[in-house]
């Protein structure tokens, strides 16, 4: 919600600070990219130039410092979930989870017969949005980070 007031020499713009921010912070995701699998393959070609995520004010990082988002694709080991748990403790505040194909999601076809695949990142790390598949779509990927973007419209930083 915005109000404009108009003066003689321009207009001026008033929101609210919770709009202001969670627009700001929708805009620009900079998602950390942590593929492991079949799934990454997947995830590359979303941000490639046939889908191309940076419309969307996706821009991934190399490093989780500088990331919001975190997308977790393919099998996680439990070798790897000490690493992932480590990477997401690193991340600033206030951060995302996006778990990316059904071997991240519930361990995927591995996890009857593998004792070292985890069964879902889930266990490890609080999970916002599941990108079921096997290997998701790029369109998939797109789908959840839209799903993201309305979850981070609905927030209130002020409030917390």
């Amino acid at each position: 919600m915005s109000l404009e007031i108009k003066s003689e020499g321009g207009s001026v713009l008033v929101v609210k600070v919770d709009d202001l921010l969670n627009w700001a912070r929708l805009s620009s995701l900079w998602p950390m990219s942590f593929g492991i699998a079949c799934c990454a393959i997947e995830m590359m070609g979303s941000m490639a130039s046939t889908y191309d995520l940076d419309r969307f004010g996706v821009f991934p990082r190399p490093s989780p410092r500088q990331s919001d988002v975190i997308i977790i694709a393919g099998t996680v080991t439990f070798k790897m979930a000490e690493r992932i748990k480590r990477l997401y403790e690193q991340m600033p505040e206030p951060k995302y989870v996006i778990s990316m194909g059904s071997c991240s999601n519930c361990g995927g076809p591995y996890w009857q017969h593998g004792y070292h695949v985890v069964k879902g990142v889930s266990r490890i790390i609080p999970i916002d949005i599941y990108v079921q598949g096997c290997p998701p779509r790029p369109e998939a990927l797109i789908g959840a980070i839209i799903e993201l973007q309305k979850k981070i419209e609905q927030e209130s930083l002020l409030n917390s």
